[in-house]
């Protein structure tokens, strides 16, 4: 098991890398300084928790979660964001301990659950559905975009 440490904004820096990676594999520009202070306002401001997973002190992963709430069962939920494991690093289960770190501190928290969305062709659909995660029949979810 790789060493799972939840990042606070002194060790931002570690994980601007591989949060810079992660935007670029969903089709943006590489831009290592907005990804940072993008991180850095999400920390300071408690808007997000972040885990990451090291070997040989060096940050290979990352799991940033979102809070929400539900009217409806009148609890607290957090959204799985972000999930990215280095290249280099990837098939050595890094990705399903940081899934089951959020699932754990979701757990000890007293939240209601943890909601993710993802890409129908990601492969990771089988990870997530062996972890516990249900997909959604029941409904479509819509998003409108403010147009500029």
């Amino acid at each position: 098991m790789k060493n799972i440490q939840r990042i606070t904004e002194s060790r931002i820096s570690d994980i601007a890398h591989l949060f810079d990676a992660y935007r670029v594999f969903y089709k943006m520009d590489s831009d290592i300084s907005a990804s940072t202070v993008f991180l850095t306002e999400r920390i300071s401001k408690g808007e997000s928790i972040v885990f990451a997973a090291y070997h040989n002190e060096r940050a290979v992963g990352f799991v940033q979660l979102y809070y929400t709430f539900s009217s409806v069962s009148l609890k607290k939920s957090l959204i799985l964001n972000d999930l990215y494991v280095d290249y280099e690093y990837r098939g050595n289960s890094i990705g399903k301990q940081l899934l089951l770190k959020a699932q754990n501190f979701c757990i000890r928290e007293g939240y209601k659950g943890l909601a993710l969305e993802t890409a129908i062709d990601n492969p990771a659909q089988k990870l997530y559905e062996k972890l516990g995660w249900k997909k959604d029949y029941h409904c479509f979810h819509y998003f409108w975009q403010v147009k500029r």
